[in-house]
């Protein structure tokens, strides 16, 4: 009874010492986590340059106000030069020059915008360290007073209704900026021309033989092996009127396929031939050049959105923002064996727009 006695003895002293380190790294984890950390507060105040010395605040608001004045600048010079080097037909320096001196313009517009508000936010605004303290979103007569507050306190701080020579030089620059391109878009529709007819037909016509781009020499059909891709313009394309314009809707892809992998509509049957296919190289998303075949997968993609588009399926929308197939050109072969096409596109190219059949 004795040994028994000291064993149970030696087993609650040994229970004893196992349970006491627990109880004690236990205790210490809730003192440790019951501990409140202290709050640092804000750091010391750094005053601006612009907060010391007034005449380098007066050099900062003057810089405020002349990169506003040269956006204004910038806004009139691209209107100005829109008018001053305008696009000359089969000229492509003349295209150069006008996409050059406008963009000059557009971009000082918005860099003097951009670059001024910067250095007015950094150089004059109030710089002092505030607390947001969060509170319910209720739309009471204390919650409207204290937004009217915090409005005047904003136009203080900023300096928005005192320094007058900067709000009216960012007012001055905000009006100015989308001039060039409301002058721009009035461009785009040529002077007395249905600009509706014009997007409805293009270069295409029945017997015009499809030619490479930019080379202009027509395509044979035993020219397209299978799995290859052409770029395709009509033939005689250089010679016309408005050539640029014209080549932006007439642009075409053609390809070859196997002819069992094309999945024909009965009205569309007759639009290929052997394989081959035609549709416009322009995206009906915004008109962005629809140009990577992969020839594997059998799919077009556009590589300004990532519209994809199924040519085993008359060019359906697999993928991303277009949201109708690309048009496709009816083709024939000629008693030369040169590709041709049948007709122009039977629905006007590229992205919708209301007058749209």
């Amino acid at each position: 009874m004795a040994h028994d006695d000291n064993s149970g003895a030696e087993l609650a002293a040994a229970a004893s010492s196992d349970h006491g380190p627990e109880n004690n790294v236990s205790t210490g984890t809730a003192v440790v986590a019951n501990d409140a950390v202290e709050n640092p507060g804000f750091p010391p105040h750094r005053q601006r340059v612009t907060d010391l010395n007034p005449k380098k605040e007066r050099t900062a608001e003057r810089t405020v106000y002349t990169l506003f004045y040269l956006s204004i600048i910038g806004s009139v010079w691209a209107i100005a030069a829109y008018m001053l080097f305008p696009i000359e037909p089969e000229n492509l320096l003349s295209v150069r020059l006008n996409n050059l001196f406008i963009g000059v313009g557009v971009a000082l517009a918005l860099l003097g915008i951009g670059i001024g508000a910067v250095h007015w936010a950094k150089a004059l605004m109030a710089d002092h360290e505030t607390i947001d303290e969060r509170h319910p979103v209720r739309g009471t007569d204390e919650t409207r007073a204290r937004a009217v507050e915090i409005f005047e306190t904003a136009n203080e701080e900023s300096g928005f209704g005192r320094r007058t020579l900067i709000r009216n030089s960012l007012l001055g620059a905000l009006v100015a900026f989308p001039l060039p391109a409301v002058v721009l878009f009035r461009g785009l529709a040529p002077e007395g021309q249905d600009p509706v007819a014009l997007l409805n037909e293009t270069a295409w016509e029945a017997g015009t033989r499809l030619a490479r781009d930019p080379s202009g020499v027509p395509i044979k059909a035993s020219d397209v092996t299978l799995g290859s891709a052409f770029h395709v313009i009509p033939e005689g394309l250089s010679e016309m009127d408005h050539m640029l314009e014209e080549k932006a809707k007439a642009i075409v892809l053609l390809m070859r396929l196997k002819p069992e992998d094309l999945n024909e509509r009965e009205d569309r049957k007759g639009w290929s031939y052997d394989g081959i296919v035609a549709y416009s190289k322009v995206c009906t998303h915004v008109g962005c050049p629809v140009a990577l075949y992969e020839q594997q997968t059998h799919h077009l993609l556009c590589p300004c959105h990532q519209s994809q588009f199924d040519v085993t399926n008359h060019c359906a929308v697999i993928f991303g923002p277009a949201a109708r197939p690309l048009p496709q050109l009816p083709i024939a072969v000629d008693d030369e064996g040169y590709l041709i096409a049948q007709s122009d596109f039977q629905e006007a190219v590229g992205p919708s727009f209301w007058e749209r059949h």
